[in-house]
């Protein structure tokens, strides 16, 4: 499929997401920072699939959705250069490529344009910073480092909403995984 060298083709990415099954594997993933043992991945998956818990899950349950990530779900994504797994240890986790396969997960999902508020804040810096030394109006008034706190600061909220937005997206399920119930 994909390689390291090669960058997954809009082909292998909807065969990737073809199946629930995968996709709900690669939204779980996404959800943790820490490499996730593929019997816990499994359960996840099955209890998700039969609309229960973990602890009601059945043993037949576990197993066959155990058996299909083992087989086939898990080295396909591996294939695609989406994950890792390590056979000793049995952990799954995401590769920095699983990313680019994002837009794919939720295409409805609003992106906020950074780059149209970051470069208006950047221009309203050089701005006060202009104002402040031809000495117009208040700006004049404003020391350097009054100056610097008022434009550090927005860049500071800017980024902090930034990193809140991305985080709450990343732990969101793709539309078509949510349960509607």
């Amino acid at each position: 499929m994909a390689t390291e060298d090669e960058p997954l083709t809009q082909d292998i990415v909807f065969d990737i997401l073809s199946s629930a099954r995968r996709r709900y594997v690669l939204y779980l993933l996404r959800t943790e920072d820490a490499p996730v043992e593929l019997t816990a991945l499994a359960e996840d998956v099955a209890a998700w699939e039969n609309d229960t818990t973990v602890n009601q899950l059945t043993k037949q349950q576990r197993k066959r959705v155990y058996v299909s990530l083992y087989q086939t779900h898990v080295p396909k994504l591996e294939d695609a250069g989406l994950v890792n797994h390590d056979q000793d240890t049995g952990e799954v986790e995401l590769t920095p490529a699983a990313s680019d396969i994002d837009q794919y997960l939720n295409p409805g999902e609003r992106e906020v344009p950074w780059q149209y508020l970051y470069l208006p804040l950047a221009v309203l810096g050089i701005a006060l910073v202009a104002l402040s030394n031809l000495n117009v109006w208040v700006f004049g008034t404003l020391s350097n480092v009054a100056l610097g706190i008022v434009i550090l600061s927005g860049f500071l909220l800017t980024v902090a909403a930034h990193a809140l937005v991305w985080h709450t997206n990343r732990q969101q399920a793709p539309d078509d995984l949510q349960r509607h119930t």
